[in-house]
C-alpha cells in the first residue's frame, strides 16, 4: 500500500446522464495507411479479407464494440467527390490526395466499401460531406443514394451498382474544419453555408439524419456562439431550425509546437507531464463550449461532438511526413483514460467523440506492419476495451472528499488521480488513472446506496512510460488481472501503481 490515500464517495443509487456509446467513436480518413494498407488491402491480397476489407482488423475492432466510424475525413472530406468512388472499380477515376502526401488514389475504397466495412464492424456510419469544394446538389444526391427507397435517379444508380435496399445512415457531417482546410471560412460564412447544405440533406422515409455542423478549432468559443445564434430561432424558447442537430469541435493533445510536436517514444518525465496538462485541458474546453451553448440552448437540444481528438507527435523516422504515422506508448493510453473520465462527466451535452485515427495514423488503435503485415494492438486500444462497460451506462457522480493529489507543471496544476464511474444492467464499472510518473496512490471508494459483489479488477501499466507494443513484443503494454483491490467497511480500496490505468467492475448486490 502507500501513504497517499484519496477518499471519494460514489452514490450507487443516484444516476446522472447516460454515457453515450458514441463517446467511444472512431475516425478513418484517407490519410497515410489508414484506409489503403490498413482497413482495405484489396480483394487480391493474401491476407484474409472480405471484398478487400482486412478481416483481422475488423475482428480486433469488433472486440471494442466500436459504435461509429467517421469517414472519409478530415481534410480529405472536402476534396472528396463521392461519385468517383462508385461503380466498377476499373472505371473509377484516379484522384490526387493533396492534403496528405500528394499521393494518387484509385478510388477503390468508396461508398459501398465503406458501408460494407461498417456492416462488418457492427458500427454506425458517420459520413462527412464535402462543403469546401462540393455542391449542395452533390451532397443532397449522396444522401438520396444512400438512404432513399422507392424510385428516383439516385436510387436507380445505387441499384445499378448492386445495392437494392437503402442503408441506414444517421450521422451526417456538414463539412470539416471550415475555418481551415475545409474552406478557410469565417464563422459567419460557414454558418450560412451550413444552413444551406443542411437544408438539402433530406430525411428520406424513416431515415432521420443527425446533422453535425463543423465547429470550432479548440478554444474558438466565438465560432460556437455564431453557429448557435444561426442554428435557432430566439423567442420565448430556443427552437433549433433543423439544419443541425449537433456541432463539433476539434482538439489534439500537442505538448510541443506545430513545427516540433515532440517524439512519440523518446520523451522524458517533463515531456510526459506537459502532455498530461494538455490532455486535461479538454475539460475546460468542453465546459466552456457547453456554457456558450447553454446560453442559447438551455434545454440541450443540440449536441456537442468532439469528433477529432488524440495525441499528435512527430512522425516516425523514415516514414512519409504526410502519412502521420506515429508509435503509441503507455503515455498515450493514459491520455485516453483521462479523456474518457472527462467525457463521462460531460455526458449531458457531449454526444459523440471520435479518436484520430483508427489504424496506422496518429493515436491509432491498431498498427499494421507494411512488410510483415503483422497486426499490433496499441496501449490506447486496451483502454477502449477496458472501458467498454461504460457504453450507454448511466453515469455515477464521483465526489472526492479531499483535494486530489496534484503537482505543479510550469504554471499549471495537474491532478494526478482521475476517476469516473457508471452503472448498467446491474453492474458497476469504475475507471481510475494514476498520472503520477513515480508515486503510487490508493483510492478509498465509499460506496453508498448499495453494495458491490464479485469484484474483479484489471490494470494497464508497464515498467516505463515509453513502453509500447511491436510485432516482436505485442503485449509489452497489455491489461492483466489486478489484485490491488480490497474490501473495506464502506466499500473498496483500490491500489494504483505509478503511471497506471485500472478498471474495477462488480455486480450490484
Amino acid at each position: 500500500m502507500t501513504d497517499l490515500v484519496v477518499p471519494a464517495v460514489i452514490n450507487l443509487d443516484v444516476t446522472g446522464p447516460v454515457i453515450s456509446r458514441h463517446l467511444y467513436g472512431h475516425f478513418a480518413e484517407h490519410l497515410g495507411r489508414c484506409i489503403y494498407g490498413g482497413f482495405y488491402v484489396g480483394e487480391d491480397s493474401d491476407l484474409p479479407n472480405e471484398g478487400g476489407i482486412r478481416l483481422d482488423v475488423v475482428a480486433a475492432l469488433r472486440a471494442l464494440d466500436i459504435p461509429n466510424l467517421r469517414w472519409p475525413g478530415g481534410c480529405f472530406a472536402d476534396e472528396y467527390h463521392w461519385m468517383d468512388g462508385i461503380g466498377p472499380k476499373s472505371e473509377r477515376p484516379v484522384m490526387v490526395n493533396t492534403h496528405w502526401g500528394n499521393v494518387e488514389e484509385n478510388n477503390h475504397f468508396g461508398t459501398h466499401e465503406f458501408m460494407a466495412l461498417c456492416e462488418l464492424l457492427g458500427a454506425e456510419p458517420y459520413i462527412s460531406g464535402n462543403v469546401g469544394s462540393g455542391t449542395v446538389k452533390e451532397m443532397s444526391d449522396w444522401v438520396e443514394y444512400l438512404t432513399r427507397a422507392g424510385d428516383s435517379p439516385m436510387v436507380r444508380l445505387r441499384k445499378a451498382n448492386g445495392r437494392e435496399e437503402p442503408w441506414r445512415v444517421r450521422f451526417w457531417g456538414l463539412g470539416n474544419e471550415a475555418w481551415g482546410c475545409g474552406g478557410n471560412m469565417s464563422a459567419q460564412q460557414y454558418a450560412a453555408e451550413a444552413r444551406r447544405f443542411g437544408t438539402y440533406c433530406r430525411d428520406h422515409g424513416d431515415n432521420k439524419l443527425y446533422r453535425i455542423a463543423a465547429g470550432a478549432n479548440a478554444a474558438d468559443y466565438a465560432w460556437t456562439e455564431t453557429l448557435m445564434k444561426q442554428a435557432g430561432e430566439l423567442g420565448c424558447a430556443y427552437r433549433p431550425t433543423g439544419f443541425m442537430q449537433a456541432l463539433s469541435f476539434h482538439y489534439y493533445t500537442i505538448p510541443g509546437t506545430w513545427q516540433d510536436k515532440g517524439d512519440a517514444t523518446a520523451f522524458d518525465t517533463d515531456d510526459y507531464y506537459r502532455t498530461m496538462v494538455k490532455a486535461a485541458y479538454v475539460d475546460e474546453l468542453i465546459s466552456r463550449h457547453s456554457a456558450v451553448m447553454d446560453c442559447y440552448d438551455p434545454g440541450r437540444t443540440v449536441g456537442l461532438a468532439l469528433d477529432e481528438w488524440g495525441t499528435w507527435w512527430n512522425v516516425e523516422p523514415g516514414t512519409e511526413p504526410g502519412f502521420l504515422h506515429q508509435q503509441n506508448t503507455l503515455r498515450d493510453a493514459l491520455v485516453a483514460g483521462l479523456h474518457f473520465d472527462v467525457f463521462h462527466r460531460h455526458a449531458g451535452r457531449l454526444v459523440m467523440a471520435n479518436i484520430a485515427q483508427t489504424v496506422n495514423v496518429l493515436q491509432a488503435m491498431i498498427l499494421t506492419d507494411p512488410d510483415t503485415q503483422a497486426l499490433v494492438l496499441t496501449p490506447t486500444y486496451h483502454v477502449f476495451e477496458m472501458n467498454k462497460g461504460h457504453h450507454d451506462a448511466a453515469s455515477l457522480r464521483v465526489d472526492p472528499l479531499a483535494e486530489l493529489p496534484a503537482r505543479r507543471v510550469g504554471t499549471d496544476t495537474l491532478a494526478t488521480v482521475s476517476l469516473s464511474a457508471s452503472r448498467k444492467d446491474g453492474r458497476v464499472l469504475v475507471s481510475l488513472s494514476n498520472l503520477d510518473a513515480d508515486r503510487p496512490a490508493d483510492v478509498e471508494l465509499d460506496l453508498r446506496g448499495g453494495a458491490v459483489a464479485d469484484v474483479r479488477a484489471r490494470i494497464l501499466t508497464a515498467a516505463k512510460l515509453q513502453d509500447h507494443n511491436t510485432p516482436d513484443r505485442p503485449d509489452a503494454v497489455a491489461p492483466r488481472a489486478h489484485d490491488g483491490v480490497t474490501a473495506t467497511a464502506s466499500g473498496l480500496r483500490v491500489h494504483l501503481p505509478a503511471h497506471s490505468f485500472v478498471t474495477v467492475e462488480g455486480r450490484l448486490a
